[in-house]
């Protein structure tokens, strides 16, 4: 575990809100380190963020953990993980036209990609999420499929889908699994690795 990290486990466990000590909340505050994100947590005004847990938050997590500046190389808010074989990409945005910031409310995209590059031929079969916003709210959700279908995949083959989540808070991060059945009545899961909703500070 790096030093960095140490420093930003010990900030978070000091927090006055229980809701901040959690991997996710953790997570997205190495994640801003590392991919050198300008999110209003790194900006200088404090009034850009919306549920600080006490005065003065910005310039202790900064201190713990030093933002750079946003830089010119695209930055990516996504993920990619590979189980057994198929590999589950996934990419999201904001959606300012489906979102309402003043009632707390923002939408958010994904567009996912699920290829078979060396499984066996399968079938997804159901879905689970685990959505988690800036408060430290938990939600799972399970159902068949995917936008109503139930894609098969032999190797070489591929599908994609978009959906959305919308969220009361201007962040918050999403993963779960896929459950895929092969020809031979094999149940496995596929994992879709953690990936971030976050609004633009500009937005």
């Amino acid at each position: 575990m790096c030093s960095a990290e140490i420093a930003t486990r010990a900030l978070i466990k000091g927090m006055c809100f229980w809701t901040w000590d959690t991997e996710e909340a953790l997570a997205m505050v190495e994640w801003m380190t590392d991919n050198r994100l300008q999110h209003p947590l790194a900006e200088s005004s404090e009034a850009r963020f919306d549920a600080l847990p006490w005065p003065g938050f910005i310039a202790d997590i900064r201190a713990a953990v030093p933002f750079p500046r946003l830089g010119s190389a695209a930055h990516t808010l996504g993920s990619s993980c590979t189980t057994r074989g198929l590999r589950v990409e996934v990419q999201p945005r904001y959606i300012p036209e489906e979102s309402d910031p003043g009632a707390g409310r923002f939408t958010f995209g994904y567009r996912v990609r699920i290829s078979n590059e060396s499984g066996p031929v399968a079938t997804l079969h159901s879905r689970h999420w685990v959505i988690v916003d800036a408060d430290g709210e938990r939600h799972e959700v399970r159902g068949e499929g995917v936008v109503g279908r139930t894609p098969t995949l032999a190797p070489g083959q591929s599908f994609e889908y978009a959906s959305f989540c919308p969220l009361p808070t201007p962040w918050g991060t999403m993963e779960g699994s896929y459950l895929f059945v092969t020809e031979a009545g094999e149940r496995f899961e596929v994992t879709v690795a953690r990936f971030y909703l976050v609004r633009p500070h500009d937005a």
